[in-house]
This record gives C-alpha cells, sequence and structure tokens, in this order.
C-alpha cells in the first residue's frame, strides 16, 4: 500500500502544482500584473512547490533529514540528471548573462549551505542545525536577488519583453470564482499529496533498511523534481534546450533560499544522516555548470558533458544506496 499512496502522493503533488500555477497565473493577468512579474514570481515558485510543500511538512514533523535531503536530492538531480539529459539530446549554449550572474549566484547558495549545515566543524558543537535565523538570512538572500533580477531586466526591456510569452495558462478567461475554487483545491492537493508522498516515503525507508536522509534525497527527490525533468526533456525534444538550463539554475536557488529558508523559519531543521560529502556534491554540480562554459566549445553544453553529468548521478545514486 505504501507504493500506491507514494504513486497517489506524488500525482497530488504535481497535478496541484500545476493547476496552482495556472489558476495563479490566470487570476494574475485577469489583475493586469505584467507576464515578467508573474513569470518570475508564481510560474518560478511553482517548479518549486513540491520540495517546498515536502520539506516544509518534513519541518513541521521535525523530519529534518528528509527536508534537507529533498533540496539536495533534487538540486544534485537537476544540475546531473535534467541538465545531463537535455545536453545529452541537443548540445545548448550558455548565455553570457548566465555564466556572469546566475550560475555563480547559484554556487554561492550552494556554498552558503555547505557552511550553514555542518556547525560540527565548529569545536564543541556536536550537532547540525539549519535554525531560524539560517533560514531567514537565507529569505533575505532570496529577495535580494530576485530583487537584483527585476532591476536587471527593467535596464534591459526588450529581455523582458522577450520573456513575457513564457507566463501561459490554459485556465485564462475562465471566471474569477472558478479560478479561485481551483487554486484552493491545487493548495489542498499540494498540502495532502504532500504529507501522503512523506509518510509512505518513510515507510518505505524503513522496510528497506534505508534512512530518512538517503531515501529523500534519492526517491523524495526525483519525484519532487519530475516537472523539471519531463519540462527538460519536452524543451530537448523541440530543440530548446536552453530552456532546461534556466528552469534548473533558477528552481535550484528557490530551493536553497526560498524552501529552507520558510521550512527553517517555520521550524529548525535538525541534522543527523545527511553528511558533509552531500553538500559537498551540491556545491560541485553547481560549479561544473559553470566550467562546461570552458570545456570543449565555448560557452556550449556539449553532448558528451552532458553524458558525464549523467554518469556523475549515477555514481552519486550508487554511493548512496552502499553508504
Amino acid at each position: 500500500m505504501d507504493y500506491l499512496f507514494l504513486a497517489i502522493g506524488l500525482s497530488l503533488l504535481l497535478l496541484g502544482a500545476n493547476y496552482l500555477v495556472d489558476s495563479s497565473v490566470a487570476i494574475a493577468k485577469r489583475a493586469n500584473i505584467s507576464n515578467f512579474i508573474i513569470g518570475l514570481t508564481i510560474v518560478g515558485m511553482g517548479t518549486s512547490s513540491p520540495e517546498l510543500f515536502v520539506s516544509i511538512s518534513s519541518a513541521l514533523k521535525g523530519e529534518g533529514d528528509i527536508a534537507m535531503g529533498n533540496v539536495i536530492g533534487s538540486n544534485i538531480g537537476n544540475i546531473f540528471l535534467i541538465l545531463g539529459v537535455s545536453a545529452a539530446i541537443m548540445p545548448f549554449a550558455i548565455e553570457r548573462q548566465t555564466q556572469r550572474r546566475d550560475i555563480p549566484f547559484g554556487i554561492f547558495a550552494a556554498l552558503m549551505l555547505l557552511l550553514l549545515c555542518n556547525d560540527s566543524i565548529v569545536p564543541g558543537i556536536h550537532e547540525n542545525t539549519l535554525s531560524r535565523i539560517d533560514g531567514i538570512f537565507f529569505l533575505i538572500l532570496f529577495i535580494g536577488y530576485m530583487g537584483y533580477v527585476v532591476f536587471g531586466k527593467a535596464k534591459n526591456p526588450q529581455q523582458a519583453l522577450a520573456d513575457a510569452d513564457d507566463a501561459k495558462s490554459s485556465l485564462e478567461g475562465k471566471n474569477v470564482i472558478l479560478l479561485a475554487v481551483i487554486a484552493i483545491v491545487s493548495l489542498a492537493a499540494l498540502i495532502y499529496g504532500g504529507n501522503m508522498f512523506l509518510d509512505s516515503a518513510k515507510n518505505l525507508a524503513k522496510a528497506w533498511g534505508m534512512s530518512d536522509a538517503v531515501i529523500s534525497i534519492t526517491i523524495v527527490a526525483i519525484g519532487t523534481s519530475l516537472p523539471e525533468l519531463i519540462t527538460a526533456i519536452v524543451a530537448a525534444c523541440k530543440h530548446n534546450p536552453q530552456l532546461a538550463l534556466g528552469n534548473v539554475l533558477g528552481s535550484n536557488v528557490f530551493n536553497i533560499l526560498l524552501v529552507l529558508g520558510i521550512a527553517s523559519t517555520v521550524k529548525p531543521l535538525t541534522l543527523v544522516n545527511i553528511n558533509i560529502v552531500d553538500y559537498l556534491v551540491v556545491l560541485v554540480a553547481a560549479v561544473m555548470t559553470y566550467i562546461v562554459a570552458f570545456t570543449f566549445k565555448k560557452r556550449t553544453f556539449d553532448r558528451i558533458e552532458g553524458f558525464i553529468f549523467i554518469a556523475c548521478y549515477i555514481a552519486y545514486t550508487a554511493y548512496l544506496l552502499l553508504r
């Protein structure tokens, strides 16, 4: 039954996230909010909403390893698996602004995660935690980054107009009351699905003799990253893999700064079975997205690099299972 509940919970998460985004975009358009702001906030947060609700549910239940493992696994999967598959299908260019701003900020966020979650490296401290102060710090960084991106777009109106078409909704033109009902039901599906997904994943972890940390970094993380993975594969098949890079970079920043920021602010996370190797892999993955701009063809994510990323993901997963 736990396998069934895992599948049902994941389906509720994905459907809830999809319709929450669609209804929110449609409502925002009715309120004459610009497409760019919709895409930057509602749609961007929507792709990270499964991770957000699983991590908040975990935090409230005192399951810090699952909350953290979910984000770590999602970020590693986003880079090594999703970008690897995308580049293997269709190599793509890395824009100069992405190389100079978005990738370095992703590396900075991963570095902050490594430093703030390994308190035990300080003499006299024996427990690793992500405190409420750490969470507030992450949220401040997130707000600052979003403000910087909005300001940058304001200085480049042509790019902002080009991005305006990104915010689409299948519910545009529907009655506003219906949209509000869909938004509420979608939110309920996210909350209920997150709890069901979390509980069944924990039961399976115990049945398999695996720690909460390992099950969250693998099964839970892959499940909550399915929207990004499906989007990336479709985009690559349609000869638009650049979309996958932007989606992954944005999602990873959201996961660390927003998801963990909110989760640890709601309730500080106590981390037991997440070790420094996991945080280092997150950081190495972020750095490798920068390195690929200089290896083989300059500022291009080549097919061979895609296969290397996939191999890195397989190797890390094997390490987790052996651990």
